[in-house]
């Protein structure tokens, strides 16, 4: 296993997230298989007890890890399904070991920072890393580790140590330290100043570790004598010296990093220039591209409890982008405090209170999106009852489902005192519940989190449409209350639909509202799996209903077909967009005529999935594991007719 860690210096925030994700890119363009980890020096167990203004968003795994944000930005980034593992805490390190004290297992020798907690991370590290996360066999080419904060803060400091023995155990060739740093400018001189940098560097250096390359962090582009400077006191190779300036948007950090060559440097220190392809990072040129040319935006009102920090709903910015790009739009969010809505504000700050409803109405699309507390419950049901009487297209996430459904109940159903026990433990219509798996005494780790299945109740939803018709959707959830399911029926007879409900069909897990443009909900998170080039289905119908444009792209979604299938001596080709009103119709009949030709032609052999091993189409078959022709192979972990092709 080769290993690049990523540190910084000088001050927080620089990007060494996106900085460790962007040289995970590179890496990957040149063929390699590439994993993370990233390393949280606070004693907290994991981020899901942490305040989004404090830290940001928690960035919730497909096994229900509560991780820092930036494993998001590697998901998104390396199109990667990490692990809970995949983010290593002190908590978790320090629990570990006190476990392992517990039951015996030092054999009564004194506990210590070394070298039992630095043995702890230098483990946890090494079997991390072989975890595949790719959805293939065998372990990855490179681990890219980012270690939280900044050198010389003493909580990372056990983390340190064992990464200077983790460098000496695998030997230089399978260690890469890249050290991300600040090179400020003043504004009364304005020269680039080294000064920080260099006793970052030095401060490293003497806890044993010594960077081979150097990103430096400026507005502006190094100038020579800057880098000069830098090679010279921070003993690293001027071609060694990486300048990260600021650029229109992130998908352009990859880039700059391949034009200066870092994938050479690493790659060289790694002793991988053999195996190892120039990088092809077209898509990644095109997707920058096309955002920085792009001239019309779309408003959206993103009404929500933590908008003072955007950092609160990355994922749902990212999403968000990521929909916009493919609907050719930029996005325009209009970030409102919920609480700005509420009639309390109108006499406390009169003109906070104007502006928020003028950002409202002002939008082409309403989201609201998860959260927990009753603080701004009101601005979010004004917003959901906005959205519902004016025809405007609204997705609620989480919270804003339930939002939805509490609005629906007064307003509908006439039940002015219809609340969630969350916010009223003692309200006599209860709409939303605390669920009974859940804790009340134990916050971390008790909600229902992961991905968990829905089931669609409906195949003409607009929801199941988006997602072109699958039974069933495999979604990341993070909730402790639900729908309360004894008033399911007295909301469906007024009007609102639950379309997708969980495997037990008693937790509801989506809403629509027929006859409205779009107006959705959902109790999973949509955002988390969203990607670069492959937009959240649910996103996409946000913003192409804003334009007025769903129904549209949805008819022609059905009815888009073009499907060649043709065994010739050695050679075949499948090409298919279409939905899956006819999906299980033409997968069948190309069942059907492979074997008529098996009947007819021994070189053909064919081997399927019984179900959908992706959890994307089940009922569709058959899902083509393997089919090998004359000198042709086809592999594949089942068939996404959006994405795939033979």
């Amino acid at each position: 296993m080769k290993y690049v860690l990523i540190t910084g210096g000088v001050v927080s925030g620089l990007g060494k997230g996106v900085t460790a994700s962007s040289i995970g890119v590179v890496l990957q363009a040149c063929g390699l298989r590439v994993t993370s980890i990233k390393i949280d020096p606070y004693l907290n167990t994991d981020a899901g007890t942490m305040s989004p203004f404090e830290h940001g968003e928690v960035f919730v795994l497909d096994d229900g890890g509560e991780v820092d944000l930036d494993l998001g930005n590697y998901e998104r980034f390396l199109d990667v399904t990490l692990t809970k593992d995949n983010n290593i805490t002190t908590g978790k390190i320090y629990q570990s070991v006190l476990d392992k004290e517990r039951k015996g297992d030092y054999l009564g020798k004194t506990v210590q920072v070394v070298p039992h907690i630095t043995d702890a991370i230098k483990d946890w590290i090494e079997s991390v890393a072989v975890i595949p996360v790719d959805g293939k066999e065998g372990h990855a080419d490179v681990c890219v580790i980012e270690l939280g904060g900044t050198v010389g803060d003493i909580e990372s400091m056990p983390f340190i140590e064992a990464l200077r023995q983790l460098s000496f155990s695998v030997g230089p060739d399978n260690f890469c330290l890249i050290h991300v740093s600040l090179i400020p400018v003043l504004g009364v001189v304005g020269e680039q100043k080294t000064k920080p940098t260099q006793h970052s560097v030095r401060e490293l250096r003497a806890l044993g570790l010594t960077p081979h390359l150097l990103a430096c962090r400026s507005a502006q582009p190094l100038l020579d004598n800057t880098k000069v400077k830098l090679s010279q006191f921070c003993h690293v190779e001027a071609a060694n010296i990486l300048n990260i300036h600021d650029v229109p948007n992130i998908w352009h950090i990859p880039l700059l990093l391949r034009n200066q060559n870092a994938h050479h440097s690493i790659l060289k220190q790694l002793n991988l220039l053999s195996i190892a392809t120039p990088p092809d990072l077209e898509a990644w040129n095109r997707r920058a591209e096309t955002f920085d040319n792009l001239t019309d935006s779309v408003k959206i009102a993103m009404v929500g409890k933590y908008v003072g920090l955007t950092d609160s709903y990355l994922s749902v910015v990212k999403a968000l982008l990521h929909a916009c790009i493919a609907c050719s739009l930029k996005p325009s969010i209009d970030w409102i405090a919920a609480s700005d809505l509420e009639d309390d504000t109108a006499r406390s700050a009169p003109e906070a209170h104007a502006a928020a409803w003028k950002s409202l109405r002002n939008a082409e699309c309403v989201l609201v999106p998860g959260g927990f507390g009753d603080r701004g419950v009101c601005g979010m049901i004004l917003a959901a009852k906005y959205a519902r009487k004016n025809n405007v297209p609204y997705l609620g996430i989480c919270l804003g489902m339930q939002i939805s459904v509490i609005e629906y109940a007064r307003s509908v159903l006439g039940l002015e005192k219809a609340n969630s026990r969350e916010f009223d433990e003692d309200t006599p219509d209860p709409v939303v519940i605390f669920m009974p798996e859940g804790s009340r005494t134990h916050m971390g780790s008790t909600m229902r989190l992961g991905s968990r299945r829905t089931l669609f109740q409906n195949p003409d939803c607009v929801t199941s449409k988006l997602y072109c018709n699958p039974h069933y959707v495999d979604e990341r959830h993070r909730h402790r209350y639900e729908v309360n399911p004894n008033v399911i029926g007295v909301l469906e007879e007024a009007g609102l639909k639950f379309v997708g409900k969980d495997e037990t069909g008693k937790r509801m897990e989506v809403l629509e509202l027929p006859g409205h443009p779009f107006y959705v909900g959902v109790q999973f998170h949509p955002e988390f799996k969203s990607r670069p080039g492959k937009p959240s289905a649910l996103f996409l119908g946000l913003i192409l209903s804003a334009r007025r444009k769903l129904e549209a792209y949805l008819t022609r979604h059905q009815m888009e077909v073009d499907l060649q299938f043709n065994f010739n001596t050695s050679a075949s080709v499948l090409r298919a967009a279409f939905s899956a009103n006819v999906c299980s119709y033409l997968f069948r009949l190309l069942r059907n005529y492979i074997i008529s030709q098996l009947k007819l032609r021994k070189d053909i052999k064919l081997s399927y999935w019984s179900s959908d091993p992706t959890g994307t189409r089940e009922g569709i078959f058959p899902y083509i594991r393997k089919l090998t022709w004359g000198n042709d192979t086809f592999e594949s972990y089942g068939i996404d007719i959006r994405k795939r092709g033979i």
